[in-house]
């Protein structure tokens, strides 16, 4: 007699603070097992989420807004396996889906999957065509076994450049084709069908590997226990974390190479496993080296294109300057000046720049002015203590620094048309064009979300579900495409209850080489949620009151280095800085009360309930104002600005803008 199970579909979702994406998906989730229960019977399928002690209020939104769901709450995070395993061994459903937070499932995903495993009895797991939030298709989907002539091909870029051929393209299995069912060796971890009876006989995941790699495993060992495994692409899922969007990240590289590592020990003969270890550790180095560089030529493209430029403009002021001014019956500039100095100017207003903030997104003129300015101040600083054999003209430095304003200024107007193809557009954050795919009802509850979450938009209008549909509409959905065409539009949003999840990630593949972004506003939710970039993991609209950046390990750390590298900075050059500020002797103290931890050079503005805990701040992101003339709410507000979107660029430029009252009585 066969073994009854309890449960048709166990869906098991490991969570740690992504409590935007893992809404979003919860809700997708219950729409598709409300549409299970017509193929099945009620409550045949169940939800699980593990949640690795996550700080962001995961568990919170989970209780609130979906209180059937089953919770493990760790206090300590042991990794992706640990945690699927805690729910795997607690279900006794006859299919368990492992499933990532940062997916989008569609209403017939789980019908459709558990039909094909019911009719394929030699199935043992089951992996589905997914898309990143841009609507490409992510190759990831299917893959083949990472041997080491795999891992070769992978590692020289063979596989990228011939990802079609049968020979270098087996990782990803480009010969395949991705509309079609096929049998292969690896499913996705970010959605994984596994058969119970197959699990009994494989074994649950390998908590050996705390993050990437354990799918590899268990596909090899379903196999190996004498099961099969397909990709399924007659549905499509969202996944928006793709492979793709983590590669060039540093940490992923170590991570996931060195899980490679400890599956090729484990099923690899000794011999190919130490080749296969050699090869990744050539891989880890490679990937590390490259990241590493490319990030670094990226930033440094820029600057340096600024000081060539500069530098080829002051040569010309300089020849004119002689000319005209200085040596109008004959010689000229030492080449010292031109040689050394020069040279040594640009690095001091480029550094100016840097600090000012001038090298990030937007490019504003004031930005530019106060790195201009910085840099000059510290050459008047360097230039009052030379010999005067050296001191060759102040006209230079007055006029370089305007010289360099203009330089700068010019090469991001050249550089922004280039990008732009002639449109001037600054700001990477830049007014989009935007309609809503909904409902006149939820469209109006996302613009009030938008304007929470201070997003530039202009709302061209709004697209309806409905053929029918009166009022400010421009048109029904059918039309999207079109509409999209003639008012250039750069971002669809899509309402989630007015649109079913089959429609929106079938609409986000058919118009993904438009070029225009997509969003997606889960029902009754106040996030936002899509993804602007095939390189980005993903991102959102939030309400005010979500995710602060000041409030990671990371930010608290650099914040407390930043304070006690410019109480170096300050102490080695007192002599020269103390005669910029106006209360000298509370300056002196403040070093001290900074260095000892119990301050901050910058904090809030007022004391708040609502925000996280930091130290007590000499300055504050008012001081930038330079204004006394602020109410309670502005300077919650631009407290609440300053934790959201802390970076210590941040505490840089409130320093830089206040620098004269870094003296004042600390509250």
């Amino acid at each position: 007699m066969a073994y009854e199970h309890k449960l048709k579909l166990s869906v098991v979702i490991v969570n740690y603070n992504v409590k935007y994406f893992l809404e979003q998906c919860l809700s997708s989730v219950y729409k598709a097992i409300r549409t299970l229960a017509h193929d099945y019977y009620p409550f045949c399928a169940e939800v699980w989420v593990v949640d690795n002690n996550s700080t962001d209020g995961s568990l919170n939104m989970v209780r609130a807004k979906f209180p059937e769901v089953h919770i493990i709450a760790n206090t300590q995070n042991k990794g992706f396996s640990f945690a699927n395993n805690q729910a795997i061994r607690e279900n006794d459903s006859e299919y368990v889906l492992l499933l990532n937070p940062d997916t989008v499932v569609a209403e017939d995903t789980f019908g459709k999957i558990l039909r094909f495993m019911d009719v394929h009895p030699e199935a043992g797991g089951l992996g589905v065509k997914m898309v990143d939030g841009s609507g490409d298709f992510l190759p990831e989907s299917k893959r083949g076994l990472p041997t080491p002539e795999v891992a070769l091909y992978k590692i020289t870029g063979l596989s990228k450049i011939f990802p079609k051929t049968r020979i270098f393209g087996r990782y990803h299995l480009g010969f395949l084709d991705k509309n079609k069912t096929h049998q292969i060796d690896v499913l996705a971890g970010a959605a994984m069908l596994l058969r119970r009876a197959a699990l009994e006989k494989s074994g649950i995941l390998d908590e050996d590997f705390f993050m990437y790699g354990e799918d590899i495993d268990l596909s090899y060992r379903i196999t190996k226990a004498g099961y099969k495994n397909y990709y399924f692409p007659d549905t499509t899922i969202i996944h928006y974390k793709g492979e793709s969007t983590k590669k060039s990240s540093i940490n992923y590289v170590f991570v996931f190479y060195r899980a490679m590592v400890i599956f090729a020990r484990k099923h690899f003969a000794p011999k190919n496993a130490n080749l296969f270890a050699f090869l990744i550790n050539i891989a880890i180095y490679m990937r590390a080296g490259l990241a590493i560089l490319s990030r670094f030529m990226a930033r440094l493209l820029l600057p340096v294109f600024d000081g060539i430029v500069l530098y080829g403009a002051l040569l010309l002021l300089v020849r004119y300057w002689e000319r005209t001014i200085k040596y109008v019956h004959g010689g000229k500039y030492p080449p010292d000046l031109t040689h050394i100095f020069i040279p040594l100017y640009i690095v001091c207003w480029i550094l100016g720049l840097f600090f000012a903030k001038g090298y990030q997104k937007p490019y504003q003129l004031r930005k530019l002015i106060a790195g201009a300015f910085w840099g000059t101040l510290v050459i008047s600083i360097i230039y009052a203590f030379l010999d005067e054999r050296y001191r060759y003209s102040r006209a230079i430095i007055v006029l370089g620094s305007a010289l360099a304003v203009i330089i700068f200024s010019l090469n991001r107007l050249i550089l922004t048309l280039i990008k732009n193809k002639g449109n001037l557009i600054f700001d990477n954050e830049a007014v989009k064009k935007i309609v809503i795919c909904g409902t006149p009802q939820e469209a109006a509850r996302i613009i009030k979300l938008l304007d929470k979450a201070d997003v530039s938009y202009n709302n061209i209008g709004i697209v309806s579900p409905n053929e029918n549909e009166a009022g400010s509409i421009l048109g029904s959905f059918n039309h999207l495409e079109k509409i999209i065409r003639v008012y250039k539009i750069n971002e669809v949003i899509f309402c989630a209850r007015d649109l079913p999840f089959y429609q929106i990630i079938e609409t986000m593949e058919r118009l993904n080489r438009s070029g225009v972004e997509f969003k997606i506003v889960p029902e009754e939710s106040d996030f936002i949620i899509g993804s602007n970039s095939k390189n980005k993991a993903g991102d959102y609209y939030a309400r005010n009151e979500e995710l602060m950046a000041i409030d990671k390990k990371d930010s608290r750390l650099n914040k407390r280095g930043l304070d006690l590298a410019i109480c170096f900075f300050l102490l080695m050059s007192l002599p020269v800085n103390i005669w910029f500020i106006r209360k000298p002797l509370n300056y002196i103290n403040n070093l001290f009360k900074v260095m000892s931890g119990r301050y901050s050079w910058v904090g809030y503005s007022i004391e708040h309930d609502d925000l996280p805990d930091i130290r007590r701040g000499i300055l504050s992101p008012t001081d930038e104002l330079n204004t006394n003339d602020l109410d309670p709410r502005t300077k919650s507000r631009l407290d609440f600005l300053y934790a959201r979107d802390y970076t210590i660029y941040k505490d840089l430029s409130v320093i830089f803008s206040s620098f004269a009252k870094m003296g004042k009585t600390a509250d």
